[in-house]
């Protein structure tokens, strides 16, 4: 991954409309160079291209000289005039030929930066903890990677060339200018500054405003994903014409930001053209005095003409490649943003090495753990447990009791605030996250099911595994039944978030997915949650399958399903109060017993 071109600070959906003065600058764009500038030849051939095309528009004027100064000054100069329009000619065609290639490889260098830059910022999202995704809404990081690399491709693929081209063609121009006329080339490179001023001046405000005009953009992405993913709730609940009105407003306030950058660069263009027009007419009516008393000759007030109005053009059209490269260095900057973050979890400089074969023993000891966005509740207060190899543990307990933070803790999401989480005798924080989390497999109580093959899906235990292991996977898992009924079998695209499947089947892909990973500790929870009796059942059956000789943790709310466990953990305001069998914590008759005696109540 590139290393960090600039601090930045995190992601923040709700950013101010205007960015600090210190951060309206185009050194952003450092870090489009910074993956540019990995690919040399397609650079070099692209400048090269750029420096033909360039030389060959300024050198056009130079052939107008020629043909006006000695083509008309003679009858007999006939031959002249055909050299010098078969050189037009030749110069015609390198400049085709410069302007396609350079074409070619500024618009590759464009699409080969973004989709480097796209995989970059990926990689390090994917290093980050989940507690980042709980602050930063996954959909505004998501149009960070559509929109702002859109804006970054267009200032790779064009902006910058035509940057470029103004300015080697200004700053050439000017040569040419001073070699025509230097009287008159001082002249016009006096009011050169004055029309850059405006740039300088306004294009501060066009950057505050493309960062904004883009952050409500990002706003209708994120908003029109999250109605989208939800389309059955806004239909059950009447609520089309309230997301209609609330859509409607993010669209506005986008057009609304957008108008404020479209009036602060009309104002740029008009002035800037209102003086580079008003240059040119005032360079033409005091140069007439110099060609009448024969300091000028006509060819030469004709190219230098025309080279006048190549420099000013090119210096004009400055303003709005200015804003242009303002709005990808806003683009450029909330990519560094996400380029620049740091882990939170990572594996120290030396990792301890965890122990081969793995036993799978887990062992809290006198753990303190807050949730940062919820410091003032203890999830977990003095918490120990041990969990020997191959044992099965229960986890149960009311809702906030602490169970879900178990998990996450093994699975090394976050650090514990005191005390130790370890597995095989080895506290986690000394470990590489992704040797811990290579032991652990998880079966979630909301089962996440790719947009993808069902082949993929089950591959996402352990994507080494032939058909074959798949197969034997889904058998285990009640599976293989359902899986071979589909169009394509394994090959079938199982839709968004499985829609093409139930709750059940995609449980059931949950259980063989996780049979693939085929680790020596097992995290199930509330793994036959809301399913039908059937489904239950089947899913039940593949559980114990997949509990065999494992370290098993199960986080259950429904009783039943824990019943046969040897021991039960009964948890409560982050601690244990209760533990043993289900008789000897019926016998008890504390929290479990009365949990137990409303279900199995309300079940009878």
């Amino acid at each position: 991954m590139a290393d960090p071109v600039q601090a930045a600070p995190q992601p923040n959906p709700n950013a101010s409309d205007t960015a600090p003065p210190g951060r309206r600058k185009l050194s952003n764009l450092l870090m489009i160079w910074h993956y540019g500038s990995r690919y040399p030849a397609q650079l070099t051939i692209a400048l090269l291209a750029l420096l033909t095309t360039s030389a060959t528009t300024l050198y056009i004027p130079w052939t107008f000289k020629s043909v006006i100064d000695r083509g008309f000054s003679s009858a007999g100069n006939s031959e002249h005039i055909d050299r010098v329009f078969y050189g037009l000619f030749g110069l015609v065609a390198v400049l085709a030929i410069a302007t396609a290639v350079r074409f070619y490889f500024v618009s590759w260098l464009g699409e080969r930066t973004v989709a480097d830059i796209r995989t970059a910022v990926q990689a390090n999202l994917l290093r980050l903890a989940p507690r980042w995704f709980e602050e930063n809404r996954p959909s505004e990081v998501a149009s960070r990677l559509t929109s702002d690399t859109a804006q970054i491709e267009n200032a790779v693929g064009t902006t910058v060339s035509v940057a470029l081209r103004n300015v080697l063609t200004g700053i050439g121009g000017i040569i040419s200018l001073f070699a025509l006329a230097p009287k008159l080339a001082g002249l016009l490179l006096l009011g050169i500054p004055v029309m850059v001023l405006p740039i300088v001046l306004l294009g501060r405000r066009v950057q505050a405003y493309s960062r904004s005009s883009q952050d409500r953009i990002a706003d209708i992405g994120a908003m029109a994903v999250e109605t989208f993913g939800a389309m059955k709730i806004v239909q059950a609940f009447g609520q089309e014409q309230r997301e209609t009105e609330r859509f409607a407003g993010a669209v506005e306030r986008s057009f609304a930001a957008a108008k404020r950058r479209i009036r602060i660069r009309a104002i740029m263009t008009a002035l800037v053209i209102g003086l580079i027009f008003g240059a040119v007419t005032l360079l033409m009516w005091t140069t007439l005095a110099d060609v009448s008393a024969g300091r000028l000759t006509g060819g030469a007030l004709t190219a230098f003409i025309f080279t006048a109005g190549l420099v000013t053009g090119a210096f004009g059209a400055l303003t709005e490649v200015y804003g242009d490269l303002l709005r990808a260095s806003g683009a450029a900057e909330r990519l560094a943003e996400l380029l620049n973050e740091e882990p939170e979890i990572a594996a120290p400089a030396a990792p301890a090495v965890l122990p081969v074969p793995a036993r799978g023993t887990v062992s809290f000891d006198h753990v303190e753990f807050r949730y940062p966005t919820r410091q003032d509740v203890a999830a977990l207060h003095d918490f120990s447990l041990d969990i020997l190899s191959g044992e099965t543990v229960a986890i149960v307990g009311p809702s906030g009791a602490g169970k879900t933070t178990l998990f996450q803790l093994i699975q090394r999401f976050y650090d514990p605030d005191a005390g130790a989480v370890r597995i095989d005798g080895v506290d986690l924080r000394d470990a590489d996250p992704a040797e811990v989390r290579a032991r652990i497999a998880m079966v979630p109580q909301e089962t996440v099911i790719f947009g993808a093959t069902a082949r993929d899906n089950l591959r996402y235990g352990r994507w080494s595994a032939h058909d074959d292991e798949l197969w034997a996977a889904a058998e285990a898992a009640n599976a293989a039944e359902f899986l071979r009924k589909l169009p394509e079998g394994l090959d079938t695209f199982l839709g968004e978030s499985g829609a093409r499947l139930s709750g059940g089947q995609r449980q059931r892909v949950a259980i063989a997915r996780a049979l693939l990973r085929d680790a020596p500790i097992l995290l199930l929870d509330e793994a036959t949650s809301a399913l039908d009796a059937e489904s239950e059942r089947l899913v039940q059956e593949a559980l114990e399958r997949l509990m065999d000789h494992r370290t098993t943790l199960v986080i259950a709310h429904r009783l039943a399903t824990v019943r046969a466990a040897k021991r039960i953990i009964v948890m409560r305001d982050g601690q244990i109060v209760e533990q043993g069998s289900h008789g000897a914590l019926i016998g008890q008759n504390g929290l479990y017993a009365r949990l137990a005696s409303l279900q199995f109540n309300e079940a009878a």
